[in-house]
Parts: C-alpha cells; structure tokens; sequence
C-alpha cells in the first residue's frame, strides 16, 4: 500500500506543536508496517536543503492560482524510519510563500495571505503527486492546511486519471484551527462559486478549509474516540459540529501514539539519571536534581507538580491561575514552563517572588529543559478545558510521572482514575477531575 502524508509540519524539518511530532512518527510506524510512505510539505526558509542532503529533482510544477500560474521547484529528502528504512519526503519550494521567518505569522498575526500560500500548498501536492508519478493509495491529509486536497481531487481532478482510484483522509488534529478567510480569496481557489454555499466551503459568509475537507474527504479521524464524540456537539465543535455530525458515519477517533525510542528514560541522555520500572531510584536523583535548579527549598519528599506548555485559557492555565494562593498553603511545590500572554506570565512571577521555595515560573520552552522537569516532577497537571489528544500525559506515564488531568478528549480516553475501583483492579494510572473548575481540582488533589 502507498500513502501520501500531506502536511503543513514534520519533524525535524518544521515545527510549531504536536502535529509535526506526529507526522514523523506516523510515517515511521506505518513504514514499519510495511506501508510505502511518502510525506510533502513545504519548503520553509529555516530548511537547508544542504544540510539535509536533499536532492533537487528536475521537475518543474505548475499551479494555477486564479488569475496567474504560479510555479514550483521540488526537492527530494528522507526521514528516518523506526525500522531504519526511512521513507522520501518531498518539498515544495517557492520563496514567494514560503521563504518567510515563520511558518504561519509573526508578532502581528497570521500572514495575510495564508489563504493563497496553503490554497497554492494543496494545489502543488497534487501536482507533485502527478510529477513525481508516486501513484498512492491514499493521500492522508492534515488540518486545515491540506483540507483543500479533497476538495480538488473531488472537483478540479476529478476526471484525472491520475487519481481516480485515490481516496483522501483527513485527520483532525485540533479542531479550533480552520482557515478560516474573507470570500474575496475565493478566486484564488479557482473553484466554482456553486461550492461556495452551506453544504460546500461556505461559513458565515466566509471561506473554510477545514470545513471544505470535512466536507469531501472519504473519511476524517479525530485523535482520540472522545474527542471525535465531543466536536459533534456546540460546546466543542467550533462552529462545525452539524457537519461533523452528518459525517459522522467516516468519523473515527484514534488515539495518538508516542515515540518510545525517543521518550525513554531508561537512556534519556538529557536527565541526571537514568531510570525504570525495576529501579526506580534513578527518578529520585532526577527529581533533587531539579529542586536544585529551579531553587526549591525544603523537604525533598514534598509532592513537585509540573504544568508545561501553553499557558492559554484552553489550557486550563485560569483554573491553576484561580487556586494557586490556596495551593501554594498546602505541603506541596510547582513547576511551570511555557508561553503566555503578559496577564499570566505577570501573575505566576508575582507570586514566584512571594512564594521563592514553592513555586518556580520559567518562561518560554525549552526541549531538553521539558525532559528534566517530566523525569523530575512526581505529578503533570493537565487542566486543559478541551483537548483533542494531549501529548504530555503520555510521555508522563512514561517517566513515571502521575498526571492530574480534566475528563475531555484524549487525557479521559488515556489516563484512568485513582478510584477504589481501579486501585483494586490494579487499573488506575492517574488523577483526573470532572468539572472545569479550581474546586475540582483541589477536590481530586484532597486539598478540600
């Protein structure tokens, strides 16, 4: 079987969250399996060619975006495989759309014109297809930045011989990201205004890609069975919920995987030491060690909670915002790493000043950093108020670290509750409250 991975991010080449991690990984489980796997993405600024050993194939392609042609070059390279097979994957280069310092906005926002460089990206990947004669079983797209492939396979291509036995995929990975753009693009689509109605492309007045994939693709998959359930209902489905309901038939959730090679710390090379389930005393080592570096005083067998990431509201970071004064009373210490707006990251460095032994605040991300805090922490909060999978409770389970979560999406379908119930039955790998709220929390953390 041969299958296109059709994606905006991989790793290593381009990253900006989970997705990238992801693509690679899937690629390299599936290429275990003996799937002939072939990834296209673009060619970023950040992405030497040189550096990668890529190859520059002697293939122009040419995508018509409206009103001009636009042409591309393409380049061939590979990703390494967990079998050590590896497979090809093949870069889009136009540095009119993609020779930029980020991959989708800066400081001020999103590109303007990221309608018209993924609208060219969805429109290249078929054309490479074509060129390249790779000749799939199926092209499995992902997020909105490739939601237009089955769109244009279904309607453009659709008399191409070169994929009429080509069925699509497209795999939600976080539903709240659409592409969502003013209907003046439309012509850059050169799609027929017919599509652009409430069955097709249409969304309040306004072009959405996502929606135009949801729409036509053979079938879509969510990244974990609760989160595929809750997206076809208003609270979680963004807008898109009565399409996602009508396709709910080729809707399935499955739960993301993670690298075991790469999140191992039996041979983490990034912790103090290393550690497993015979001989866990590697992961005290880890953990003083960290105390040590973010400077938290006090008794080493205090509770060290962790919470990394993305400090938004989506996050949860307001119910850990609301309960920290009461937490920081209790015999406990807390960790935080990530990104926020200048409100949080204010509010967690106030009260680091007021409370310099309990509470350690570092912003920002930083890779190896992450490993020492995840080997080092005994619980990961998770508060997060939606979460199409979730990344960290897994790699936490790993390290034998506990996580505390809220019941949505994957972090219900992964972690099972410390009940009576699960204890006996030897089932329980976590702490995971009801409601979005900080009474929640506190109440699984026995705080009230």
């Amino acid at each position: 079987m041969k299958v296109v991975l059709a994606t905006s991010e991989s790793s290593p080449f381009a990253k900006t969250g989970g997705l990238a991690d992801m693509i690679s990984m899937l690629a390299g489980s599936l290429g275990c399996c003996g799937v002939e796997i072939s990834v296209i993405m673009p060619l970023y600024r950040h992405i030497s060619p040189q550096d990668y050993n890529f190859e520059k194939l002697e293939k122009i392609i040419c995508v018509d975006m409206g009103k001009n042609d636009v042409s591309a070059s393409i380049w061939r390279g590979s990703l390494p495989g967990c079998c050590g097979s590896g497979c090809e994957v093949y870069f889009i280069e136009n540095n009119e759309y993609f020779d930029r310092p980020f991959l989708y906005g800066d400081e001020n926002g999103d590109y303007a014109d990221n309608c018209e460089r993924f609208v060219f990206f969805s429109r290249a990947v078929l054309e490479s297809i074509k060129a390249i004669e790779i000749a799939p079983d199926l092209i499995h797209c992902h997020d909105w930045q490739t939601s237009l492939v089955p769109v244009y396979i279904s309607t453009l291509y659709a008399n191409d011989p070169c994929f009429e036995n080509i069925r699509t995929l497209l795999t939600i990975h976080n539903l709240a990201y659409q592409g969502v753009f003013w209907h003046w693009d439309w012509p850059l689509t050169s799609l027929d205004w017919s599509l652009f109605c409430w069955q097709g492309l249409e969304f309040y007045g306004k072009i959405n890609f996502l929606k135009g994939g949801i729409v036509f693709a053979d079938a879509i998959s969510t990244v974990s069975k609760t989160y595929s359930r809750e997206i076809q209902y208003p609270e979680y489905g963004c807008g898109l919920d009565g399409v996602l309901k009508s396709r709910r038939a080729d809707l399935y959730g499955i739960v993301n995987g993670m690298d075991s090679n790469l999140w191992n710390p039996a041979n983490d090379k990034c912790i103090k030491a290393n550690y497993d389930i015979k001989d866990m005393s590697g992961k005290r080592k880890c953990k003083g060690a960290l105390q040590y570096e973010f400077k938290l005083e006090g008794d080493a067998g205090l509770p060290l909670i962790a919470m990394v990431g993305d400090l938004t509201e989506h996050k949860g970071i307001g119910i850990l915002e609301d309960c920290l004064e009461e937490l920081m009373q209790e015999p406990i210490q807390l960790i935080v790493l990530g990104v926020g707006d200048s409100h949080t990251v204010e509010r967690f460095e106030k009260i680091e000043d007021v409370y310099p032994s309990k509470i350690s605040f570092c912003k920002g991300f930083d890779d190896r950093l992450y490993h020492r805090i995840i080997a080092g922490s005994d619980m990961l909060l998770m508060p997060s108020l939606f979460e199409p999978c979730g990344y960290n409770q897994l790699i936490a389970m790993r390290y034998g670290t506990v996580p505390i979560v809220h019941s949505v999406g994957g972090l219900s379908d992964t972690v099972i509750d410390f009940s009576l119930e699960n204890i006996i039955n030897e089932d329980a790998t976590g702490f995971v409250f009801l409601e979005d709220n900080p009474a929640a929390l506190l109440m699984k953390l026995n705080v009230r």
